[in-house]
């Protein structure tokens, strides 16, 4: 260590965090992945990526969708995707309740 001093940097939970950021990344290129597979004018559902990124059987999918949706976001704050309610685009903060995804216009 130099200097001698140790300051925690959270690398105690680096598991967690980088499991977390790992499944981060793999939410977004699910996202991008099948938005590129789609009509240019079609949208997905948060529950799409969820479950493409989901490793099981069953509906454990289901605890993905926070972080799905978290992952839109971040897409938007990108340029890379819009989030749509009602067919129009909202601003993420605002959106509540169920929101779909698509590319940018």
């Amino acid at each position: 260590m130099a200097g001698g001093t140790y300051e925690s940097d959270g690398a105690d939970e680096v598991d967690e965090t980088g499991s977390e950021r790992q499944t981060d990344r793999r939410l977004e290129r699910a996202i991008l992945e099948l938005l590129a597979r789609r009509d240019p004018t079609a949208t997905i559902c948060p529950s799409d990526a969820a479950r493409a990124v989901y490793e099981g059987d069953g509906d454990g999918w289901r605890a993905l969708m926070e972080p799905a949706r978290r992952a839109a976001r971040r897409l938007v704050t990108a340029g890379e995707v819009e989030i749509t309610q009602r067919g129009q685009p909202v601003d993420p903060a605002d959106a509540r309740g169920p929101i779909r995804i698509r590319r940018v216009r």
